[in-house]
């Protein structure tokens, strides 16, 4: 049973993300009126920050399951303590967090500007230039109180950058986070065209990046056109493969499974190649009287398991 301050009662929830690469949370609206797009300031693990407002519902406490596990603490590399994950609560000892209020334009004077984010993001630079570290430097946010600067960085590896953590404690005289994000979270908050010469997806509506896989490439029949040809920016399969898998899994439900041993027009063969979007199959048929395997393409339905 989830304990909660709001049971039998009908809450208003906000899904917001803080930063790109952070994994979007559930917060509890309360009295505030939110709309999707606008900002918001939440009481986050790291203190006060402003949030995007990517959705909102109501639900009632007994459908608050999934919505307190989107809140759980992920693993990350934080500089505060020992550079590993990060403790998760207990889903029965959780309480929803609130939204304090709506942001308006008197909450973004208080970010610093681009001049101070480029010092900043300079002198960290020079530091981990110091610790003679592996690690590229991203990213960097603010939290809305000031009292905390999350550098994003990408590396190869896992890195031990505690006794840097020690010196940018020194030297910004805030508390310090280090996140470790991916590649193509790099690509999220650098942004850029893709091949399609739109600005990336991730960049303007996929707030949570899904696993990509060779498997849609080849259900999609395009595995075959080269990694250039199908991986983004980031260098990872691109994301758009995703947008239609479903609809292709769909029809290949309809077609028999590759090595499928089959018959056509009273002829055996083996199913060595699909068509999804045209309903058809490639049939490798068994030579006949000395002839050679031919190879046929077949509509499914006039294919005999």
């Amino acid at each position: 049973m989830f304990k909660s301050h709001f049971l039998n009662q009908l809450m208003k929830l906000a899904k917001i993300q803080i930063t790109a690469w952070d994994k979007p949370k559930y917060y509890n609206c309360g009295d505030n009126l939110l709309k999707r797009g606008e900002k918001a300031i939440i009481r986050a693990e790291s203190g006060l920050e402003i949030g995007t407002v990517l959705e909102t519902k109501e639900v009632v406490d007994d459908e608050l399951a999934p919505y307190l596990g989107l809140n759980q603490s992920a693993a990350s590399l934080n500089g505060e303590g020992n550079g590993g994950p990060a403790p998760e609560a207990a889903p029965e000892t959780f309480v929803l967090p609130m939204v304090t209020r709506r942001a308006d334009v008197s909450d973004w004077e208080r970010i610093p500007g681009d001049e101070n984010r480029k010092k900043d993001l300079a002198d960290c630079k020079f530091l981990i230039k110091k610790h003679n570290l592996d690690m590229k430097l991203v990213d960097l946010h603010y939290n809305f109180e000031g009292s905390r600067l999350t550098f994003a960085f990408i590396a190869d590896g896992r890195v031990d950058f505690r006794d840097l953590v020690k010196d940018m404690t020194r030297h910004f005289n805030r508390s310090i986070r280090l996140q470790q994000i991916g590649i193509r979270d790099e690509a999220k908050i650098t942004g850029d065209c893709g091949h399609c010469g739109r600005r990336l997806c991730c960049q303007t509506h996929l707030f949570e990046l899904q696993s990509i896989t060779s498997e849609m490439a080849e259900l999609q029949q395009c595995a075959h056109r080269g990694s250039d040809r199908i991986s983004g920016l980031c260098g990872r399969l691109m994301c758009c493969l995703n947008y239609e898998q479903k609809g292709y899994e769909d029809l290949a439900k309809n077609l028999p499974p590759l090595g499928a041993h089959v018959k056509v027009e009273g002829r055996k063969g083996l199913v060595i190649g699909y068509h999804p979007l045209r309903g058809t199959v490639d049939v490798e048929l068994a030579p006949e009287n000395g002839e050679n395997p031919a190879k046929v393409e077949v509509e499914a339905k006039k294919i005999k398991i």
